[in-house]
């Protein structure tokens, strides 16, 4: 399957195939310099894989983890390539989660002012969200994504086929993102959800398939987020603040920050898949301290002012956008973990 992303000079395809990872150089162009940019928990073989249909290829690989999404470790990145002798010509490909996505496509948006880029999302979290879209950053200081572009990838590759390799915590963090975008945008999309699931189901492909395509539609209607993209922060205000001073997962994050922005009807039928996902609606451990998760949400590049655009859901697939202040958010937080 292949879904197309309308945006000017700037379009491209993300090519949805079980085994597509192993014709990446017939769907990118390949015949060049190639970064591959990866982690240390991302499969060699994977990598290598990619690797044999280069021209040239030169591997950068960093640990595992969004600590490791810091500016320094982009500048290794940009370092190597000076050294490699890359030029405009050349490109980089993401092998990974997000937070190689974030760093390669980063890296190739600022090197001489802006190389090609490839994406291979190997995580579902990164399949279906962090992959569309052109967004690419660097932590600093602890506030997520605040040094960053957007920089259109020229090609993405989902291979469902490489899930098989995560653990069930990685694939669960994945079907947060799934879920946030069909609560939000697609009454049918959930109702399917809510009948079948996401993990374990057969046809996985499908529910990919039709996340990206929401994804893409709104990329496509709103490329920098002046207006619709703000929706897919959705569970993000809180969710980013929660991931700030705790030590779990983003996926888990933002099934954690989505409660807070429902009405209790619509919170009652969210909670009930995401615990069916394995994704947790309550802390288990002790709870971090308030005061710590909103200030960490009001320090997001999004807030403006003394206060913070939320995404908020009247009902399955009726949102709409309201500026919070930091009393009105801690407020919201304590309605539901308080």
């Amino acid at each position: 399957m292949i879904i197309p992303v309308g945006l000017g000079k700037d379009s491209y395809d993300i090519v949805i195939e079980r085994g597509a990872l192993g014709k990446a150089a017939e769907i990118f162009d390949l015949d060049r310099k190639v970064m591959i940019v990866t982690d240390s928990q991302v499969p060699e073989k994977y990598y290598l894989n990619l690797a044999a249909g280069c021209k040239v290829s030169v591997a950068g690989i960093f640990q595992a983890g969004e600590a490791s999404k810091t500016p320094q470790n982009f500048l290794n990145i940009c370092k190597k390539m000076m050294r490699e002798g890359f030029s405009r010509k050349d490109c980089v490909v993401a092998v990974g989660g997000g937070v190689a996505g974030d760093m390669a496509g980063f890296a190739a948006a600022c090197y001489m002012r802006g190389i090609d880029f490839y994406n291979v999302p190997t995580t579902l979290l990164s399949q279906v969200d962090s992959s569309v879209g052109g967004k690419t950053a660097v932590d600093l200081d602890g506030v997520k994504n605040i040094i960053g572009a957007f920089h259109q990838p020229r090609g993405v590759i989902i291979d469902p086929d490489v899930l098989e390799t995560l653990s069930p915590r990685q694939f669960a963090c994945g079907t947060a993102e799934i879920i946030k975008i069909a609560a939000c945008m697609d009454v049918e999309l959930f109702g399917r959800i809510e009948r079948e699931g996401i993990a374990g189901n057969p046809r996985i492909e499908e529910i990919i398939a039709a996340a990206v395509t929401l994804k893409a539609r709104v990329v496509e209607e709103d490329e920098k987020e002046k207006g619709l993209r703000r929706v897919l922060n959705f569970g993000h205000t809180l969710g980013h603040g929660i991931e700030t001073v705790t030590g779990l997962y983003h996926g888990e994050c933002v099934s954690l920050g989505m409660l807070p922005m429902c009405r209790p009807a619509v919170r009652e039928r969210i909670k009930k898949i995401l615990e069916r996902e394995g994704l947790p609606v309550r802390f288990s451990e002790a709870a971090p301290e308030p005061e710590k998760v909103i200030e960490a949400a009001m320090h997001d590049k999004k807030a403006e002012g003394g206060s913070i655009v939320t995404v908020r859901l009247d009902d399955i697939g009726s949102f709409r956008f309201e500026a919070a202040s930091e009393e009105q958010l801690m407020k919201d937080y304590l309605e539901v973990f308080g």
